[in-house]
């Protein structure tokens, strides 16, 4: 992951602000990192946290921001992310919310090029509303996904293989190579 933590910490905070928080939980929210990250890769040719993906049960997940959210919802006081999010669980039931503690403001928006903005919109003004099983039924139709087997790292260069892609593959498999 190349991504710095305020950085990180600002896309948490976008999401927070700018999705239906009642369906804001782990699962959807790794889901809205993969749809950034692979969004960004097909129309401008590189990710946005450059984390790495694995295909997962229930989707692809950047592996390293989930080992932070998965820290930070088991002990939220200690984690570098405290300051930014907070955990919610309801008796009774399964999921874990994420809540921004703030509002997403225009210091964070400056950590972002105008292409990182336009698909951060994108990706809430598409998936923000749904639920986790839309989201994660919408990961499972993308190449990424039905290309690699379980367990196993997701390539960026899968990306090209969707219609939706306007970037060469071998672009995206030089640019692999250099991170």
């Amino acid at each position: 992951m190349k991504i710095s933590t305020p950085k990180l910490k600002a896309i948490l905070l976008y999401f927070g602000n700018n999705t239906d928080t009642r369906f804001l939980g782990k699962v959807k929210l790794m889901k809205l990192f993969y749809f950034l990250d692979f969004m960004h890769i097909k129309k401008y040719g590189s990710p946005v946290t450059y984390d790495r993906y694995v295909h997962l049960e229930h989707g692809p997940i950047p592996s390293a921001i989930k080992n932070l959210i998965d820290t930070a919802a088991e002990d939220i006081d200690h984690s570098m992310l405290a300051d930014t999010i907070r955990f919610e669980k309801k008796p009774d039931f399964d999921m874990v919310k994420m809540l921004p503690n703030r509002a997403f403001t225009e210091t964070d928006r400056k950590l972002f090029s105008e292409t990182e903005l336009d698909i951060m919109g994108e990706v809430c003004r598409k998936y923000g509303s749904k639920n986790t099983k839309y989201i994660e039924d919408a990961s499972h139709d993308e190449s990424p996904w039905l290309n690699t087997s379980p367990l196993a790292e997701i390539p960026y260069a899968l990306a090209a293989n969707d219609g939706d892609c306007f970037v060469d593959k071998e672009a995206i498999e030089l640019l692999e190579k250099l991170f």
